[in-house]
């Protein structure tokens, strides 16, 4: 009778493998995608999925939207908050005033690493909430409202 390998075993040596990476290259941000496991370690999806579980588990990622993972580094800050909402406080920060012009689609997507239709949506969502005014297709967005902290006790 032959021996196989246990799956248990594959997807955890593979958690290893991918962990070193993340150890060796500080400027990794992103796990490698599912697609990617398959191909270079010629295992199924289940197994790719069981090592994405591993390493959140073990905290070293989290996912993100749109099925990808994002590496988690101990002591690194990231603000996990709404984007309609980081966005907002841009306006407290380079202490905008009523009237004066909100940064562009283009510019925000650059700061905030994201793609332009996320950030047109966030803008809609403050345009909602009466922060923005939209001065329409080509016109520069302003500011209507500045947003009201409310402080925690």
């Amino acid at each position: 009778m032959s021996q196989q390998a246990s799956p248990r075993g594959t997807f955890l040596k593979i958690a290893e493998v991918v962990k070193a990476r993340i150890a060796d290259d500080p400027s990794m941000t992103e796990l490698p995608s599912a697609a990617d496991l398959i191909r270079d370690f010629k295992v199924s999806r289940g197994v790719a999925l069981r090592v994405f579980g591993v390493l959140h588990a073990e905290g070293v990622a989290e996912p993100v939207p749109g099925g990808r993972w994002r590496v988690v580094r101990t002591g690194a800050h990231v603000d996990r908050r709404p984007l309609e909402q980081r966005m907002a406080d841009i306006i407290t920060a380079e202490n905008l005033k009523v009237g004066d012009a909100f940064p562009s689609a283009s510019v925000l997507a650059d700061r905030f690493s994201v793609s332009r239709p996320t950030v047109t949506k966030a803008l809609d969502k403050l345009e909602s909430a009466g922060v923005l005014a939209s001065g329409g297709q080509g016109k520069v967005r302003t500011v209507r409202a500045v947003p009201i902290r409310e402080g925690r006790s």
